[in-house]
C-alpha cells in the first residue's frame, strides 16, 4: 500500500470517528425571547452566543427574530449563554436546566446601558479622517452645522478641500479636481454647484480624499480625486425616518426615508419635497485707465427652487457571495430667479450715465439616473470580488430669461433682451474591476471602464425691436460636445507588517468631437495616454507611519470651459469657454507622516505637483466690456506642506485642526502677455465640540482663507464660522438641530484684475443661514438631519 492509500484511509478513518463521536453526544437544543426590560418590547437582532467555559472561544450563535424569539442547537455540554444587543447590557448564563435535551431561557429582559450607549452614539457623530495606503477617507459622522446643509458644505468640512461661493471645488488649491460619486464618474459633478448641491449630508457615509490616485481610479483630475460616497442602509426589517427642515431664508422641506431588509432582498427608497432660497448681494466696478472711465454695478439677486425628489432601488442577495442592485432615482426641479442691478458710469469722474437691468429667470430641472450593478464575493479571501456596474443619467434644463434696462439717467436706450436655453446631458458608464489577493499578503487589481458623454446646448439671445424678438446670429448657436473614454488598468501590490508596496499602470484613449452647428466650427481630437502610479508605506512602530506616492493626472476640459456661449446677466461682465482648450497634464509627489501621540492624531506631509498646459481663467477688456474665458497658460508647479490633527483631552470635547500651505510658480504668456506669477495661499479649520448638560451637543467650526495672487490680480482673504447645536428626545429617536452657517456674515468673496490699461473688482456674499430640523426614527433606523432636498 502506497503513500497516497494509506493518507487516503486515515482521512476518511479520522472523519468516521469525528462522525461517530458526534452522533454519541446528545444534541441541546436552547431556546428563548429577549425582551426589553423597559416596556417589555422585543428585541430583534439581539446577539445569542454559545462559547465553551474552560477556552472562552466560540461554539455556534443566532441572532433573535421580530419578535425576539430564537432557537439553535449544540453537541457541546461544557458551555455558556451570553445574549447581548448594542446599547444594552449583555446577559451571561453560566448555569442552567437542561430538560430532554432542552433549554428554554424564557424571557431575558436586557436593561439598557446608559453609558454605552452613550458612548457608542459620540463614536457615530463625529467625522473621523483614515489613512489608507492611496487615500484618506473622512467618514461623515452627523456634524451638527451639516443640518439642512448638501454636499458641498460637507465637503468644506473636509481637510484639504474647499469650496468657494459658487460652488467651485479646489483640492489643495487647485480646482482640477475629479469628483466621484460611489466611484463613479456622475453628471452631478459636470454641472456645477447646483447638481453637486442635490446631495445632502444625511445621506453621505464617507469621502475619499485622493491626492494621488493609483490606477485603479480615473486618470481624471490633476490635483487628484473626491470620491463621495452614499449611505445604503441594509439592516433587517422596517426601518426609516421622517425629517422636517425650516430655515431662513428659505430651507424648508419635509423628507421620508423607508427601508426594508429580509434575508434575500434589501428595498430602499427615499421621498422628498421642498424649497430653498439662495440670496446674492454683489457689487462690480470695471475700470478703463486709457480713457479714464468708470463703471459701478450693485446689485442683489434671489434665486428660489421648489424640488420633488424619489429613489428606489433593491439588492437581491442571490446566494451568500452574489449580490445584484438595480437603482433609480427622479428628481424634478422648478426655478425662478430674479436680480435687480444699478449701473453707474463716470467718465473723468463725472456720472454721465445711470440705468437698472432686472432680471426674471425661470426654469425646470428634469433628472433621472439608473444602475445595474453585480458584485461576487470569492470564498478563497475577503477581499477577493468581482464588480460590473451600468449606469445611465440624465439632466436636462428648459430656461428662460427676460431682461430689462431702464435708463435714470443720460441718454442711453431702453431695451430689453431674450435668452433661451434647451440644454441635455446623457451620460453613460460601464465598469469592471476583479481584485485577486493571494498568497496573504498580495493583491492583483485589473479593470476597466468605458465612459460616454452626449450634450447638446441650443442656446438664443434676442432684442425686442417693437414687439419682436430679433436672434443676435453671433450669440445664437447650438453647440454639440461628445467625449468618449475608454480606460484598463492594472495594479499590483504587496502589504506585510511594515512595508507596504503598489504599484500600476493604466492606458486611457480619449475621443472628443465638438461642434458649433450653425456656423460648422468643429474640434476634433483623439488622443492615447499611459499614467503610472506608485505607492510605499513603512511602519515605524504602532504609533507612526509614513508614506509616499506618485502619480500622473489628467485634467481634460469639461463641457463649460469648452461651451463658447456667454452668460449675458452682466453685459459688461461677460463669461465664456473656449472649444480650443487642450487637456493638461501633472505630475503629482506627496509624502506623508501619520502619528498618535497620546489622545490627539497628527497627520504632517509634504507635495509637488508640475503641471504643463495649465488651464487658467484670463480677462480681456475692451470698450468698457471685461470677457472672461480659459486659455493653455503654459507652466505651474506647486509646493505644499499640510498639516491635520484632532485632540480629544476629555469625554465632553475634541478640537480638530487642517493646515495647509502652498507656494506656486506659473509660467505663461498670453497675446505677447507674461502671465508669469510667483506666489502663495494657506488656509485653515478649527473645529471644537462639547458635550452639555441634559444631552446637548455643541459644535463650533472657524475657518480662513488667505489673500493670494492669480495671474492676472490677487484673491482676497476670507474668514467665517459656523455654529451648530443638538439636542436628542426619547432616546435618540428624535433629533433636534438647530445650525448657523457663516455666523457673523464674514463670507465674502473678493477679487481684483490689475492690468496696465484697466482694473476690475468684485464683491460677493450670501450672508447668514439658519436652519432648523427635526427628525423621527422607527424600526431600526436613526434620526437623521435630513434636509429633504433635492437629491439624485
Amino acid at each position: 500500500m502506497n503513500l497516497r492509500s494509506i493518507l487516503f484511509y486515515a482521512f476518511f478513518a479520522i472523519v468516521g470517528l469525528t462522525a461517530i463521536s458526534a452522533q454519541s453526544k446528545a444534541s441541546v437544543n436552547i431556546t428563548g425571547r429577549v425582551l426589553e426590560k423597559n416596556g417589555n418590547l422585543p428585541i430583534e437582532f439581539a446577539t445569542v452566543l454559545i462559547a465553551d467555559k474552560t477556552t472562552k472561544k466560540p461554539i455556534s450563535g443566532t441572532t433573535s427574530l421580530e419578535n425576539g424569539t430564537f432557537s439553535l442547537t449544540t453537541n457541546k455540554d461544557n458551555f455558556y449563554i451570553e445574549i447581548s444587543f448594542i446599547g444594552f447590557r449583555k446577559k451571561v448564563f453560566n448555569t442552567y436546566q437542561i430538560s430532554n435535551g432542552k433549554v428554554d431561557l424564557g424571557d431575558i429582559h436586557l436593561e439598557e446601558d446608559a453609558e454605552s450607549l452613550n458612548e457608542v452614539v459620540v463614536r457615530a457623530e463625529k467625522s473621523q479622517t483614515v489613512f489608507k495606503l492611496d487615500k484618506r477617507v473622512f467618514n461623515v459622522g452627523k456634524d451638527l452645522s451639516s443640518t439642512g446643509a448638501s454636499a458641498l458644505e460637507v465637503l468644506n468640512n473636509v481637510p484639504s478641500v474647499n469650496v468657494n461661493i459658487e460652488g467651485q471645488i479646489s483640492l489643495r488649491g487647485s480646482q482640477g479636481v475629479q469628483i466621484l460619486i460611489n466611484g463613479k464618474p456622475s453628471i452631478l459633478s459636470d454641472q456645477g454647484a447646483n447638481a453637486l448641491g442635490t446631495l445632502t449630508a444625511d445621506i453621505i457615509d464617507r469621502v475619499e480624499v485622493i491626492t494621488n490616485p493609483s490606477a485603479k481610479y480615473d486618470a481624471e483630475g490633476t490635483s487628484g480625486i473626491i470620491n463621495i460616497v452614499l449611505k445604503k442602509d441594509e439592516r433587517k426589517g422596517l426601518n426609516g425616518s421622517v425629517s422636517l427642515n425650516v430655515g431662513n431664508p428659505n430651507s424648508n422641506s419635509v423628507g421620508v426615508s423607508l427601508n426594508k431588509r429580509t434575508e434575500k432582498f434589501n428595498l430602499f427608497s427615499q421621498l422628498g419635497i421642498g424649497r430653498r432660497t439662495f440670496p446674492n448681494d454683489f457689487i462690480s466696478q470695471n475700470t478703463d485707465l486709457v480713457n479714464n472711465t468708470f463703471l459701478n454695478t450693485t446689485g442683489v439677486s434671489e434665486k428660489n427652487e421648489t424640488f420633488y425628489n424619489l429613489i428606489l432601488g433593491t439588492d437581491y442577495h442571490i446566494n451568500s457571495s452574489s449580490v445584484i442592485t438595480l437603482s433609480g432615482n427622479y428628481t424634478y426641479e422648478v426655478e425662478d430667479e430674479n436680480s435687480n442691478n444699478q449701473f453707474s458710469f463716470y467718465q473723468n469722474d463725472v456720472l454721465e450715465q445711470g440705468w437698472t437691468r432686472t432680471e426674471l429667470t425661470e426654469a425646470t430641472n428634469p433628472k433621472w439616473q439608473y444602475e445595474l450593478q453585480y458584485k461576487k464575493d470569492f470564498k478563497s479571501h475577503e477581499d477577493h470580488d468581482l464588480l460590473f456596474s451600468a449606469l445611465g443619467s440624465f439632466f436636462g434644463k428648459d430656461q428662460t430669461s427676460d431682461f430689462e434696462d431702464v435708463t435714470t439717467l443720460g441718454t442711453r436706450d431702453n431695451f430689453n433682451q431674450h435668452t433661451s436655453t434647451d440644454f441635455k446631458e446623457a451620460r453613460y458608464t460601464f465598469k469592471l474591476d476583479y481584485t485577486y489577493p493571494f498568497a496573504d499578503k498580495y493583491v492583483l487589481e485589473l479593470g476597466s471602464q468605458y465612459i460616454l458623454n452626449d450634450v447638446s446646448n441650443d442656446f438664443q439671445v434676442g432684442t425686442f425691436d417693437n414687439g419682436n424678438l430679433v436672434l443676435d446670429p453671433n450669440l445664437t448657436n447650438v453647440f454639440d460636445f461628445n467625449q468618449n473614454v475608454l480606460g484598463i488598468y492594472s495594479t499590483f501590490g504587496y502589504e506585510g507588517d511594515k512595508w507596504g508596496l503598489k504599484g500600476g499602470l493604466r492606458l486611457e484613449n480619449t475621443n472628443l468631437k465638438t461642434l458649433l452647428r450653425t456656423t460648422n466650427e468643429n474640434n476634433n481630437r483623439n488622443y492615447t495616454n499611459l499614467f503610472p502610479s506608485a505607492h510605499a508605506s513603512y511602519k515605524v512602530s504602532d504609533d507612526v507611519s509614513l508614506q509616499a506616492g506618485y502619480s500622473m493626472r489628467i485634467y481634460r476640459p469639461r463641457l463649460w470651459d469648452l461651451n463658447p456661449f456667454f452668460n449675458i446677466r452682466n453685459n459688461f461682465n461677460i463669461s465664456t469657454g473656449n472649444p480650443n482648450l487642450l487637456p493638461e497634464f501633472t505630475d503629482s509627489y506627496e509624502i506623508t507622516s501619520i502619528i498618535k501621540a497620546g489622545k490627539a492624531d497628527f497627520n504632517l506631509g509634504v507635495y509637488y505637483r508640475y503641471t504643463t498646459d495649465v488651464i487658467e481663467d484670463v480677462t480681456t477688456f475692451e470698450n468698457g466690456v471685461s470677457t472672461s474665458f480659459p486659455i493653455n497658460a503654459g507652466t505651474s508647479s506647486t509646493t505644499g506642506i499640510e498639516f491635520n490633527t484632532k485632540y480629544s483631552p476629555f469625554k465632553w470635547g475634541s478640537l480638530t485642526a487642517d493646515f495647509n500651505w502652498s507656494g506656486f510658480q506659473r509660467k505663461g504668456s498670453y497675446e505677447g502677455t507674461s502671465l508669469d506669477v510667483d506666489g502663495n495661499r494657506w488656509s485653515s479649520r478649527v473645529t471644537t465640540k462639547f458635550k452639555l448638560p441634559a444631552s446637548i451637543d455643541l459644535e463650533i467650526t472657524g475657518n480662513y482663507r488667505s489673500k493670494f495672487r492669480t495671474i492676472q490680480g490677487t484673491q482676497n482673504d476670507n474668514l467665517f464660522a459656523n455654529l451648530g447645536i443638538r439636542k436628542k428626545i426619547f432616546k435618540g429617536k428624535v433629533v433636534a438641530n438647530l445650525a448657523v452657517r457663516d455666523l457673523f456674515a464674514s463670507r465674502v468673496f473678493e477679487s481684483t484684475t490689475s492690468q496696465p490699461n484697466f482694473s476690475l473688482y468684485s464683491r460677493r456674499q450670501r450672508g447668514r443661514f439658519v436652519t432648523f430640523g427635526l427628525s423621527y426614527a422607527f424600526g431600526k433606523g436613526e434620526a437623521v438631519e435630513y434636509s429633504g432636498r433635492r437629491r439624485f
